[in-house]
C-alpha cells in the first residue's frame, strides 16, 4: 500500500482502489497478502509477484532491485521513478507528446531572466525531485517575481530542484486508464451543467496510452488541458492514482491485466 505521506488528501481513496483490486484478485482465485510501504522497505515482503502503489524513494529502489532480479513488479519501479516530475517532463517532451513549455531549475538560482527569455509569465512551479507530498509542492504563480519567491520557499524547505510549466488557458480534463485494456475514463471536472465539454476522447486516450507506454506504467491517470483551438496537452501524469470517480469500474480491469501478466510471468 502507499505510505500516507504520499497520499496528500487521498489516503482513503488510495486505500480504497488498492483494496478493491485485491478483492478482485481474490475472487479470481489468487492469494493476496497486503503490506504497508513501511513493511516493504523493512524487508518484510518475500513474494515474487508485487503489486504496489509505492512512491517513497527507498521503495522505488527496492522495486527496481526486485524487478532486476526477475520478480514481477506492477507498476514497475522504473515507471514510478519516471513519473517523478523532472524525469516525466524530460521524457514527455523528448517523446513529442503535447506538454507545456517547461524549464527545469535549481531552486537557489535566479530565474527571472530565463522566464523572460522563454516568454513565460503565468506558470506552475512543481517540486522536481520526488512525488508530491504536500499541496505546497505545486504552486501557481502570476509573474517572474512571484516565481522567484516561491522557488526561494522551496529552497528553504529543502527542495533543490523544480519544474516550471507554462500555464495553459483552457478546460481541465482528468483521465484514468489501464494500459493494455479497454478501460479509459475521462471527464471535465469544472464544466458547468449548461456547457458541453468538447474534446476528442479517442485522441486523448491514444495520447495517454502513448505516455503510459513511454513512461513504463500500466495503471495510470493524470490531467490535461484542452485549449480553445482544440490542442490537448498533458500537464500531469500519475502512476496508479486513486481512481476516485471510477474505482468500482476500474478495479476489475486492473485485476484482469495483473492476472494476464502473472500468467505470462509464470510461464517463463
Amino acid at each position: 500500500m502507499r505510505a500516507g505521506a504520499y497520499s496528500p488528501n487521498h489516503i482513503g481513496n488510495d486505500a480504497a482502489i488498492f483494496n478493491l483490486v485485491a478483492d478482485q484478485l481474490r475472487k479470481r482465485g489468487c492469494v493476496v497478502n497486503v503490506y504497508s510501504e513501511e513493511q516493504f522497505i523493512a524487508g518484510a515482503v518475500d513474494e515474487h509477484i508485487i503489486v504496489n502503489m509505492c512512491r517513497e524513494q527507498r521503495s522505488i529502489s527496492e522495486l527496481q532491485r526486485r524487478e532486476d532480479a526477475g520478480d514481477l513488479v506492477l507498476n514497475s519501479g522504473y515507471g514510478i521513478e519516471n513519473c517523478v516530475r523532472e524525469r516525466m517532463c524530460r521524457i514527455l517532451m523528448g517523446s513529442n507528446l503535447s506538454y507545456p513549455q517547461s524549464l527545469v531549475v535549481n531552486t537557489n538560482e535566479g530565474v527571472r531572466d530565463r522566464l523572460a527569455a522563454a516568454g513565460i509569465e503565468r506558470c506552475w512551479i512543481k517540486r522536481a525531485d520526488e512525488h508530491t507530498r504536500h499541496k505546497e509542492d505545486v504552486s501557481y504563480v502570476r509573474h517572474a517575481e512571484e516565481a522567484q519567491e516561491v522557488l526561494q520557499e522551496y529552497f528553504l524547505r529543502g527542495i533543490s530542484r523544480a519544474v516550471i510549466n507554462r500555464h495553459l488557458d483552457g478546460e481541465l480534463v482528468k483521465f484514468y486508464g489501464v494500459l493494455g485494456t479497454d478501460f479509459f475514463h475521462c471527464f471535465a471536472p469544472n464544466a458547468s451543467d449548461n456547457s458541453r465539454s468538447v474534446f476528442d476522447a479517442g485522441s486523448l486516450r491514444s495520447m495517454c496510452e502513448s505516455a503510459a507506454d513511454v513512461l513504463g506504467v500500466v495503471v495510470y491517470g493524470g490531467d490535461c488541458v484542452v485549449e480553445a483551438d482544440g490542442t490537448v496537452s498533458i500537464i500531469d501524469f500519475d502512476d496508479w492514482p486513486s481512481f476516485a470517480p471510477c474505482r468500482a469500474e476500474a478495479a476489475p480491469y486492473i485485476a484482469r491485466e495483473i492476472l494476464q501478466r502473472v500468467k505470462k510471468f509464470q510461464k517463463k
